[in-house]
């Protein structure tokens, strides 16, 4: 039978470090997971990766590579964004702790994709639009970087301290549900929602919108129901004129 430990997949954006690559490997495989991926990263499989990857080694010789960021996200149910850097325009935030029955809930029967960013400066805005839900560490304010491979840690860890018998719904793939952002905002502007011209209440309100969605999850049933509303608007509103 297959853990939905297996389900879950640890994405490490740009790292730059191939010693940080290759203790967050070590860290996987101590929690019992076995997925990393990795977003053009640095040339990792060195003497210093293998070193601290230790046992994990081959888990690390395994992972996937990708060229972009949506590559590595576009058959994952749910994208789950690691930040320490708060604010409103990241959206709804969540404590890692908070997000632990919805991670692996989700995975039971979805994918799940937790991305960590560079070593230097995260994710940038446009990953994190991408997200459906974002998480931080809480840590001390004078020092609030963490390193990659200690984040890596302490996400595994707090993951694996739990069991919830409950499952979510299986969940359309980020790939289905990037049509749908479309349909939704092309329909907004349909209905004047959105004044003529203002691209910052256009980007914001998209924004709330993708998390909203994100965050949830959507079925497959739920994705074609929203296509059909909107289509519907959008052909009375035309038949209109």
């Amino acid at each position: 039978m297959t853990s939905w430990k297996d389900n879950v997949f640890f994405i490490l954006v740009e790292p730059q470090q191939p010693g940080n690559v290759g203790a967050a490997a070590r860290a996987l495989q101590n929690m019992g997971f076995r997925n990393l991926e990795l977003v053009t990263p640095i040339y990792f499989r060195t003497k210093e990766a293998k070193r601290m990857a230790y046992q994990a080694y081959n888990l690390l010789k395994q992972a996937p590579v990708y060229a972009k960021f949506d590559d590595a996200i576009h058959d994952k149910h749910l994208i789950v964004g690691t930040t320490r850097r708060l604010g409103t325009r990241r959206g709804l935030i969540v404590p890692l702790e908070d997000s632990v029955r919805r991670i692996i809930t989700t995975a039971k029967r979805n994918k799940v994709a937790i991305v960590f960013g560079r070593e230097r400066n995260g994710l940038t805005n446009q990953e994190v639009n991408k997200c459906g839900l974002l998480v931080t560490i809480p840590s001390e304010p004078e020092t609030p970087s963490l390193n990659l491979a200690q984040s890596v840690l302490l996400v595994a860890y707090e993951l694996s301290q739990k069991s919830y018998k409950t499952a979510s719904p299986e969940l359309v793939k980020h790939e289905n549900v990037i049509a749908l952002y479309e349909k939704i905002a092309s329909t907004l502007k349909l209905l004047a929602y959105i004044p003529r011209g203002d691209n910052d209440l256009e980007k914001q309100i998209m924004r709330n919108l993708k998390h909203l969605i994100g965050r949830s999850g959507l079925t497959e049933w739920e994705l074609k129901m929203i296509f059909g509303i909107c289509s519907q608007v959008e052909k009375k509103l035309k038949g209109d004129r």
